[in-house]
């Protein structure tokens, strides 16, 4: 059924018989926290929230399950009592530096198990829709000659964080293959936004601080997706017709070079500072002399997604454009500074 919203002279008895049920995972989560938000100015949804503990601002008027751990024997049921359509953003994440003697056992633990145990529940309750929140990881880690991944380009992550989002969405592809349920697997790019974490964050403390930084002369181009697009995204395919049993790349639609990023960024802060014109050769090389490889693949290297399926088979476009989501990152992070 399409998400309605009431307007002058509709009854409430026609919100009702058209409201859609949504279970969401990962509430807690910078992606998940943002589509709870959404979801609940929806007029015809009506919200379950499975995590390990409530929230207090996204409770109302959701309704909360205890879900204490995601993995192959998870009990889901009390949480899917109704629901058309699950949104799984709940994962095992990636991380610079995983402590786990085994890294790629925890994520398919969580990310491949604890995914195809919640999608079959989903199935034998009746769930009509399934949408997977990957990453562009399943691809791999870097492009080149200007040539982007695309949604349907054969998968090749390189990471156990990412061979654990592949290995989740083939397994989602042969439930496709035995059920009516249909599956929706969205790959964002890096994401960004008000409350980012991680290197986002770190580049943001470093131009704050306006000391110079030698990333004035990197030529790479990187795809960015905004939370607010990627957001706009997950409800655009709650129940498009062309987005069912399909991948998605989400971005902005516009990729930047790392020094392009910086410069538009310290715009955005009002700050002044020095952005050395180091070639990005001798930054790989230094990098490697103090072990910051994967550092500086995300900083010198290109990783771009070609969204173009996306917008043609969902007439989708990103609402906000890249300078916006970057004042509202920005804005946002200052207010933090001040407190």
């Amino acid at each position: 059924m399409p998400l309605y919203r009431l307007s002058e002279g509709d009854s409430l008895d026609m919100q009702y018989t058209n409201m859609k049920r949504i279970l969401l995972t990962g509430a807690s989560g910078f992606v998940g926290g943002a589509v709870a938000t959404q979801l609940l100015c929806l007029d015809a949804v009506s919200l379950v929230i499975a995590g390990r503990k409530p929230m207090p601002a996204l409770l109302s008027p959701s309704i909360f399950v205890p879900i204490s751990e995601i993995g192959a024997t998870t009990d889901w049921a009390a949480a899917l009592v109704d629901v058309d359509v699950v949104v799984h953003c709940a994962a095992r994440v990636h991380v610079m530096s995983d402590k786990a003697s085994n890294p790629l056992t925890e994520f398919r633990r969580v990310n491949v198990a604890g995914t195809l145990n919640l999608a079959r529940q989903a199935m034998l309750a009746g769930v009509k829709r399934f949408i997977y929140i990957s990453s562009i990881k399943v691809n791999g880690e870097c492009t080149f000659s200007n040539q982007p991944y695309r949604a349907d380009d054969d998968l090749a992550p390189l990471d156990p964080y990412g061979v654990s989002k592949m290995e989740a969405e083939q397994g989602l592809r042969l439930l496709v293959a035995e059920t009516g349920m249909e599956v929706v697997i969205i790959r964002p790019t890096l994401v960004y936004g008000p409350g980012v974490k991680a290197n986002f964050l770190n580049m943001m403390r470093w131009l704050y601080k306006g000391v110079p930084l030698p990333f004035g002369a990197i030529h790479n181009r990187r795809s960015l997706v905004a939370l607010d697009n990627l957001v706009d995204l997950i409800v655009t395919c709650l129940d498009h017709p062309g987005a069912a049993n399909q991948a998605f790349l989400v971005s902005d639609g516009e990729d930047l070079s790392t020094t392009e990023l910086f410069r538009r960024m310290l715009i955005v802060l009002g700050k002044l500072a020095w952005l050395l014109p180091v070639p990005s050769r001798l930054l790989e090389a230094g990098a490697v002399i103090l072990g910051k490889q994967a550092l500086a693949q995300r900083l010198c290297g290109s990783l771009q997604g070609d969204i173009t399926k996306t917008r043609s088979l969902l007439n989708w476009s990103p609402p906000v454009s890249v300078d916006e989501a970057l004042r509202k990152t920005a804005k946002h992070f200052l207010e933090q500074q001040a407190k």
